[in-house]
């Protein structure tokens, strides 16, 4: 069972070094990485539609490492975790408390960014004792503002060629954009050994499932309401993934909210602004 102790021979990772740990959960095995400050309440990254542990922003992680213990991890089936993706965001999210109850967790943060959000949600709501405050990153509510649309944003960030999708989904159309996703991924390319699995076929097809699923359903008013705890939301101005009206929806129905919205940037604000994301998210979390 992971301990608090445990980080302390691991304060001089980073995200580009930390070691990949494996957890066997009920004959499954999770994979992680864990490092940052010893002490305080860790801060568990949960990540988007197709995205491993390796697609997450060094630049976004070291800095919050800097103040907090941060957890990295796959969920069932996503790259190099064993075991088949459910096809709907309540399992995802059954899956995720699992994984943090293994690693003996009475009380976390989550940072959730897009499908990782609507996961964050229901853990916040479902599971509250567990949840001492959330991030919610490009991400909206249950049936939310073109959720559902998932294919046909998929077949727009197409276009330019694989090489292209993240930038096509995650950044805006403009120069200043472009250069800032181009950036972004550079910086996935930091880590040089131990690079994770790419998700399988069957994870990106059940993934897709369960985001068309929740963007179907109905019940915005009644989840956002329940959320109690602490939240702040962040976005970019014109977001093509998760409409970015679904991050004022949130703002006004959570009790208790605060939302960041950059100009000039997409589905990827919390990477464009890299350095401004991190500084909010210390900020909130810190006081």
């Amino acid at each position: 069972m992971e301990t608090f102790a445990n980080f302390q021979s691991q304060k001089a990772f980073t995200h580009q070094t930390a070691p990949t740990k494996t957890i066997n959960i009920n004959g499954t095995d999770f994979t992680y990485r864990s490092f940052g400050r010893e002490d305080g309440i860790p801060v568990v990254f949960f990540q988007h539609f197709t995205g491993n542990m390796d697609n997450w922003d060094p630049e976004v992680v070291n800095a919050i490492a800097s103040y907090h213990p941060v957890v990295l991890f796959n969920n069932r089936g996503v790259g190099s975790s064993q075991g088949s993706a459910p096809d709907n965001v309540p399992d995802m999210a059954k899956d995720a408390v699992d994984f943090i109850h293994a690693l003996g967790y009475a009380k976390v943060h989550l940072l959730g960014f897009s499908l990782g959000g609507f996961i964050a949600q229901w853990i916040a709501v479902h599971v509250p004792e567990l949840v001492e405050k959330l991030i919610l990153a490009g991400t909206g509510p249950q049936g939310g503002k073109a959720i559902a649309q998932l294919e046909n944003h998929l077949q727009q960030s197409f276009v330019d060629g694989p090489d292209r999708v993240l930038i096509n989904l995650f950044f805006e159309k403009t120069p200043t954009s472009i250069r800032a996703g181009e950036a972004f991924l550079a910086r996935l390319a930091e880590r040089e050994s131990d690079r994770d699995l790419p998700s399988s076929d069957e994870t990106i097809g059940n993934q897709a499932k369960a985001i068309i699923g929740y963007g179907s359903s109905r019940g915005e008013d009644d989840n956002l309401a329940a959320i109690r705890q602490p939240v702040l939301i962040v976005n970019g101005n014109k977001d093509i993934m998760v409409d970015s009206i679904n991050s004022y929806t949130m703002v006004q129905k959570i009790p208790n909210a605060k939302l960041v919205i950059w100009s000039d940037s997409g589905h990827g604000g919390l990477f464009q602004y890299s350095k401004d994301f991190a500084k909010e998210v210390n900020t909130f979390l810190l006081n």
